[in-house]
């Protein structure tokens, strides 16, 4: 490691560039999530600076992200997003994370990517893609995309020993999926937030029952997400 790169982890150097960055956010706590996700979250997780997150649907590292304050709060994690390009913003504004550019879905191989003029709706889910061009959304595009089961990504990427505090599942209608294709007797979040769209009813019974029968409990929610932490919180 270069000098420069350990004089850039000091707390203090890590302190005056937050503070900056808050400077230029206005010199408050700003939300960056969609619906103040990432606030709950954070008084959720107190003062917690070494946290770590796995953020599947991560779509950019700052718009609509539920982990950007938890990063600049010392936090660090895996980030993964099928949008092609979508991880080079990350890599760029995010270099402690690692940042993966990969589908996530039950059954590993490959898949139909619909992307629209407003990217945070893009989706493996043709039902969804649908809905969405019917409410005005235009697709741009189809693409085939690898993909991954979680637990295939965290057997790669997880550092080892490391206890995951968050998991974060915003992938436009395939959030079940990505929680069924998670390992849950190796892999166990603390908290789970997962979107559940209410143009999609059976969704939130369905991931809340999935949950609440590994253990969890749901504790908050937005319009959208939903909060659920393990019985025993680290």
């Amino acid at each position: 490691m270069s000098v420069f790169s350990r004089v850039a982890r000091t707390p203090m150097v890590r302190l005056m560039r937050n503070t900056v960055n808050d400077l230029i956010d206005g010199g408050y706590q700003k939300s960056f999530a969609q619906e103040g996700e990432d606030l709950i979250l954070m008084r959720y997780f107190e003062r917690k600076r070494d946290g770590f997150y796995v953020d599947v649907g991560a779509h950019d590292p700052r718009r609509f992200s539920n982990t950007l304050l938890l990063y600049r709060q010392g936090w660090r994690g895996i980030n993964i997003d099928a949008t092609p390009g979508s991880m080079g913003r990350f890599r760029m504004l995010r270099p402690r994370d690692v940042s993966i550019e990969c589908a996530v879905a039950e059954q590993a191989g490959e898949a139909t990517l619909h992307l629209f003029d407003e990217p945070a709706l893009n989706t493996l889910d043709e039902r969804l893609a649908g809905q969405h061009a019917a409410a005005g959304y235009r697709i741009v595009a189809r693409r085939p995309m690898p993909v991954c089961t979680l637990s295939q990504i965290l057997e790669r990427y997880l550092p080892a020993l490391q206890p995951i505090d968050l998991l974060s599942v915003d992938v436009e209608g395939f959030d079940l999926q990505v929680l069924r294709s998670n390992d849950w007797q190796r892999y166990r979040p603390s908290v789970i937030v997962v979107e559940s769209l209410k143009a999609d009813d059976a969704a939130t019974p369905d991931t809340a029952a999935f949950l609440e029968a590994l253990g969890y409990r749901r504790f908050a929610q937005t319009v959208n997400s939903h909060f659920f932490e393990a019985p025993l919180r680290r």
